[in-house]
């Protein structure tokens, strides 16, 4: 893409990103200096200020965080009145805020908990904001670097959410994460979440045998949701990823829990799940009413990540590709997947999802980033603002 490629040939660009490769210990030390701060989702502040600094270091203008604690900088442009771009990177974690966060290096592979994601992310913020201060780099419209609040588990993409709403349909979105370099999203895969509560009368393993057990009942519901029938295209899934309940291994338990996950890369498929999610839980409840064994069942929706798609050819996704071939990608690849860009992508705004480095072992304690491609991810996040930005 000519945009690209013009960018490419000036000096300063190039200077930028050749800054890149030799400043990289410096980049990784940023790196650390955001995972070594912890930011489970929900408790996001401690991290959330020292970011603010760190844009205000960086030179950005009309720094603020705003009630989420999401944090906000604006890179001018020169052109009044432009439509904005919008660099995103999530500042939460999935780790608790005792997770034991120390770092291990082995050559060019970095451990630690929430290393790539997204510490890599947010630091690519600051490394590219940087950059543009640094090296003079002129664009027509304002670049706004957001680190956003509530991105994992029941975060429900309420930071992305806020972003969104503040900065509207006129704007560019481009979000950051610190793996999947080499990866583009452009469609979103949609997600439901749900807890659902049983209720049941419970007590002694012996004495009360053969009255109701939640867990026993919290098993039926399990086994009848493996069994539910969901289309291979499009992609439709569904997971119960946290069961609890009951009081001890001598006790019928009174109440039990589970915690499902329903996912689709079709909003139709994924109404489908849900419906049949649903209908499970009514049919059970009717059956234990009628068998007048104290028996209540409650589903309530704790997540709503909506699907979304915009085309391959919208200038910011086609930026992102044409940005990977020029810092020497040699694969392009095109995800479905569940980001902060499912907000924008769900409202059909321009929005794509970018990786910085490869990653792996994400969500463990043991995830490692690649430090080999991170100066050239740094590079294609740099030439896509700049692009977006005109």
């Amino acid at each position: 893409m000519k945009a690209i490629t013009d960018l490419t040939r000036q000096s300063r660009v190039r200077a930028a990103m050749t800054g890149f490769s030799e400043r990289l210990e410096e980049i990784l030390a940023q790196i650390i200096a955001i995972q070594q701060i912890p930011a489970p989702t929900f408790a996001e502040e401690q991290r959330a200020v020292y970011i603010e600094q760190q844009f205000r270091a960086a030179g950005l203008t009309d720094v603020r965080r705003d009630r989420l604690n999401n944090v906000y900088g604006r890179a001018l442009g020169t052109a009044a009145g432009r439509p904005p771009v919008v660099l995103s990177a999530h500042l939460d974690t999935v780790f608790p805020a005792e997770t034991d966060l120390t770092i291990r290096r082995d050559g060019a592979a970095v451990y630690g908990p929430g290393i790539g994601d997204n510490s890599t992310g947010v630091a690519g913020l600051l490394v590219v904001a940087r950059a543009l201060a640094e090296y003079g780099l002129p664009h027509a419209a304002d670049i706004y670097f957001v680190a956003n609040v509530g991105e994992e588990g029941l975060g429900d993409l309420r930071g992305m959410r806020a972003v969104v709403e503040h900065f509207g349909e006129r704007s560019t979105y481009v979000v950051v994460e610190g793996g999947l370099f080499g990866q583009l999203t452009h469609q979103a895969v949609g997600v439901r979440r749900y807890r659902i509560d049983v209720a049941a009368p419970g007590g002694h393993s012996w004495g009360s045998f053969g009255v109701a057990s939640a867990i026993h009942v919290l098993g039926h519901l399990i086994a009848a949701i493996d069994a539910l029938d969901v289309p291979a295209i499009p992609k439709t899934t569904y997971n119960v990823g946290i069961i609890e309940g009951g009081i001890s291994i001598n006790s019928i338990a009174s109440s039990a829990r589970l915690w499902l996950d329903l996912r689709s890369e079709g909003a139709e498929a994924l109404g489908r799940l849900v419906e049949q999610a649903v209908g499970l839980v009514a049919e059970m409840n009717a059956r234990h009413a009628a068998a007048g064994d104290g028996v209540q069942i409650t589903m309530e929706q704790v997540g709503n990540r909506p699907a979304g798609s915009i085309a391959r050819q919208t200038p910011v996704v086609a930026y992102a590709e044409a940005a990977l071939r020029a810092v020497g990608s040699e694969e392009v690849r095109y995800i479905v997947s569940s980001t902060d860009a499912n907000i924008p992508l769900s409202c059909g705004y321009a929005a794509v999802c970018l990786g910085l480095t490869h990653s792996h072992n994400s969500h463990r304690p043991d995830e490692f980033i690649e430090l080999t491609q991170l100066p050239a991810g740094l590079g294609q996040l740099l030439l896509v603002a700049l692009a977006a930005a005109g």
